[in-house]
């Protein structure tokens, strides 16, 4: 006996009154085998054509192969076969299948044998049944022959969830396997851990095995995190604004420590520094004054020099972001005489009013800078758009 489908699902149903209309429409029920199990596990060529030889064909298949879905799909396309009949249409049943690789190849078979069913039956639409999404990846195919009224899913019950859950298992397993974003961590850490534990042990130096675990692990997680990774493979595709962006912040940071040092050297030896606690350090003056005295000429020249070669970079690049860099380091050259005045303030005890006029002159500074830059770039931009015009 020829094994039945345990769950027969519709998209939705065909239900047309009969009469002079139904008998109008000449529908093709056709069934799609794409890895063309019907070949190579029944034995039978494709197209397979008429109500007896699908049900011949189907019986075969499932004889040969109880647990195949396909088998089921071509009773699924019989029986909705027989109900358009009893509706009054004008119906016909096919079986269509491409290759067990799938792929180009099949999608083209299928293309063909579609091609020779029409050409011997004239459909006006045709009702897909298959028993998966593989099956129906080739409805352009068809829909380019005829038109699809109608798509059709044959499941098998007890199956569904399981055949759902291997194939998303296998397109992780496969992202894993092949997909480098993935691969490198899924199994490179792993990898490196096997052979660490390897060499460890044989070169007989297990002690040392938990120790490379965890600086695995760690290197791997601070990889990741911080994407140096992405950094190290984007060197090769630097261009030369980039390498004048690299060597301005790794100056700038040289400086700036630099500064740091300079400040910690000029803390006056009597003050023991070493014998006071977190908040005494920051509640004295003469500390952080003379601490910020001796790192804020450095410090500025540091950040103006990671700045500098900001602006230098979006300059050549042409970028609009250059307007931004030029004001902050007019911004930041401002600030240099309100904050050495503030350690003046600190370590000799002058009025902090001096601060009020360097502040106030500074903001109209800063003001008039950003006007004169917003108007320059938007006469820039406005000349530009006028020359494209052109």
């Amino acid at each position: 006996m020829p094994q039945k489908p345990v769950d027969y699902q519709r998209n939705h149903k065909l239900e047309v009154p009969k009469g002079p209309e139904a008998a109008q429409s000449r529908l093709l029920v056709l069934c799609i085998d794409r890895d063309d199990d019907i070949g190579t596990k029944g034995g039978i060529e494709t197209p397979i054509v008429g109500r007896d030889q699908c049900i011949n064909a189907g019986t075969r298949l499932a004889i040969e192969d109880p647990e195949d879905a396909d088998g089921n799909a071509i009773f699924g396309a019989v029986k909705t076969y027989e109900e358009l009949i009893s509706k009054g249409y004008n119906a016909e049943v096919a079986v269509v299948a491409g290759k067990f690789n799938r792929g180009v190849e099949a999608d083209e078979k299928i293309s063909r044998e579609v091609q020779a069913i029409l050409a011997k039956y004239d459909a006006t639409g045709a009702v897909i049944v298959s028993d998966g999404e593989d099956d129906e990846t080739v409805l352009p195919v068809i829909q380019s022959r005829v038109p699809v009224v109608s798509v059709q899913r044959i499941i098998i019950r007890h199956s569904r969830s399981v055949e759902y859950s291997y194939a998303v298992f296998g397109r992780y397993v496969k992202a894993m396997m092949y997909d480098p974003q993935y691969s490198k961590f899924f199994l490179g850490v792993p990898g490196a851990l096997l052979l660490a534990g390897g060499l460890a042990v044989a070169f007989e130096q297990t002690k040392w095995l938990t120790v490379m675990i965890l600086a695995i692990l760690g290197g791997a997680f601070v990889v990741r995190a911080f994407d140096i990774d992405k950094a190290v493979t984007s060197v090769g595709r630097m261009g030369p604004t980039d390498f004048i962006k690299i060597f301005s912040v790794f100056g700038g940071v040289l400086m700036i420590l630099a500064a740091i040092a300079n400040g910690i050297s000029s803390i006056p030896p009597e003050v023991n520094v070493s014998q006071m606690n977190a908040l005494e350090i920051i509640t004295n003056k003469t500390v952080v004054g003379t601490f910020a005295k001796g790192m804020i000429t450095m410090t500025w020249i540091g950040i103006a020099t990671i700045m500098a070669g900001v602006l230098l970079s979006n300059w050549l690049k042409g970028s609009i972001h250059a307007m931004s860099d030029i004001l902050r380091l007019v911004v930041l050259g401002l600030l240099y005489i309100p904050v050495l005045q503030f350690t003046e303030v600190l370590t000799e005890n002058t009025s902090p009013f001096t601060l009020v006029s360097s502040l106030l002159i500074g903001l109209a500074v800063s003001l008039v800078a950003a006007a004169f830059l917003y108007q320059h770039f938007r006469h820039r931009r406005a000349g530009e758009q006028v020359k494209t015009g052109n």
